[in-house]
């Protein structure tokens, strides 16, 4: 039997610290010493996957003990067979989640660590103090002692001093320094409302990427994180999802990208045929697909260029006659009849639904969801179970079509974003992560 490969959790107090310039440095010096490197994302991230990617060179999958039972954990996890390391980076803080028990925990970065038996490595902002940081480190170390601490790496070190001092309070605490980073201001990652720019837009991402590895070559010691790489026993084998149609013709492009990787991965391992279009270049999808997927995105930044897209719409029109079309968050807006952008300008979308957006007046719906399904949906039947994630700053100006769902949060409190059905077409606002197994 092949051995499972090792790995550790890139983790952090709390958002905002470094950890994603880490991960995306770590990824790349260790692939460029001639490791496989697997990479994983804790939690239900959108974006940071697809840097995953373009770092490691092999694609990253989220897992999320909120959303996912068992069987998929052990699903997701089996996609590491052949690698040499996993590294996972984990969301928000460390032990951030949510205060009501998911499928097999409550979505925090710290349960991941425990499950996959990775030590974690703490990335510390030391800005602003330096023997004090050995108290925060020691915190995250004691809180859970059955969660494997590897040791930290602090970042934004302004001096040689400011690092003398802080590892003599690293020292005295018993925490382990893989590296000091020194500050720089130009390791930042473009940013938008949803947390990064996507990966495709990155000016030059390759060599920022590049640049991140070099940075801690220089100042982390990459010998010693990968001699704490650790892991729990091998997952059970375990199927991905299955598609919900066998030709699917899937949105691709800067406007709709955002699809959980394990569901396409999965799909592809079924024998489904994907069939990439790009709206935003006014493509129609494939006639003869099965179903039209839409994925989430940015669709507001791209209004015009949609709202000009009549060979697009067109195409569209044509398939739901007849055939499904989904749409998840931007690509449940672009399904419907308008999209009003922050400037307040009315873009015609699709128009396969009665649903009208707003960017005008920005309102932030963030969280898990929880959805029992009142119609069918592409894969799913009516009454089935969906856990999914919500992220976006529309308002919904008008949504006069039937509920698709009871949509509610992870605390079981009901949320008005119900989704919609009309005729062959369905749409949510949130990103599906899987169906609740009877």
């Amino acid at each position: 039997m092949i051995p499972f490969p090792k790995g550790l959790m890139i983790s952090a107090p709390s958002s905002g610290t470094g950890k994603t310039t880490v991960m995306l440095g770590l990824l790349r010096a260790l692939k460029d010493d001639g490791l496989t490197v697997q990479p994983f994302k804790s939690g239900p991230d959108y974006i940071d996957p697809a840097f995953h990617l373009a770092a490691a060179g092999r694609a990253s999958f989220n897992l999320d003990t909120w959303a996912m039972d068992d069987t998929l954990l052990d699903a997701v996890t089996t996609q590491a067979q052949g690698a040499d390391i996993c590294v996972g980076e984990g969301s928000m803080g460390l032990f951030d989640g949510v205060a009501t028990r998911g499928q097999s925990g409550f979505g925090s970065s710290a349960e991941t660590a425990l499950r996959m038996g990775w030590p974690v490595v703490l990335v510390i902002d030391v800005g602003g103090q330096a023997q004090s940081a050995a108290a925060t480190a020691l915190g995250f170390k004691m809180y859970n002692p059955d969660l494997p601490f590897a040791g930290v790496i602090l970042n934004r070190v302004a001096s040689p001093r400011h690092d003398r001092l802080t590892r003599l309070g690293m020292e005295r605490a018993g925490v382990k320094v893989l590296g000091s980073l020194p500050r720089r201001g130009d390791l930042a990652l473009p940013e938008r409302h949803l947390g990064l720019i996507q990966a495709v837009e990155h000016p030059d991402l390759e060599a920022a990427i590049a640049g991140y590895a070099a940075f801690l070559r220089e100042n982390v010691d990459i010998d010693a994180i990968r001699a704490v790489a650790s892991s729990a026993a091998a997952p059970a084998p375990r199927a991905l999802p299955r598609p919900p149609a066998q030709r699917i013709a899937l949105a691709r492009d800067a406007a709709f990208s955002f699809t959980y990787p394990h569901l396409l991965e999965g799909w592809r391992a079924a024998g489904a045929e994907i069939l990439p279009f790009s709206p935003i270049n006014n493509e129609a999808p494939t006639k003869d697909a099965d179903l039209v997927w839409l994925p989430g995105g940015y669709p507001e930044l791209h209004g015009s260029t949609l709202a000009a897209a009549d060979i697009w719409r067109k195409g569209m029109a044509e398939h739901a006659k007849t055939k499904p079309v989904h749409g998840e968050c931007g690509g449940y807006m672009a399904l419907g009849e308008a999209l009003i952008d922050k400037d307040g300008t009315r873009h015609q979308m699709a128009g396969l639904l009665g649903l009208v957006t707003s960017y005008e007046k920005r309102k932030f719906h963030l969280g898990y969801r929880r959805a029992a399904l009142e119609a069918p949906m592409p894969g799913f039947d009516s009454g089935a179970f969906l856990r999914g994630h919500e992220f976006h700053y529309s308002t919904i100006l008008d949504e006069p079509d039937a509920p698709l769902a009871r949509v509610m949060d992870a605390d079981g409190n009901p949320v008005p974003e119900t989704g919609s059905v009309k005729g062959h077409v369905t749409g949510t606002f949130f990103h599906l992560i899987t169906g609740e197994q009877p």
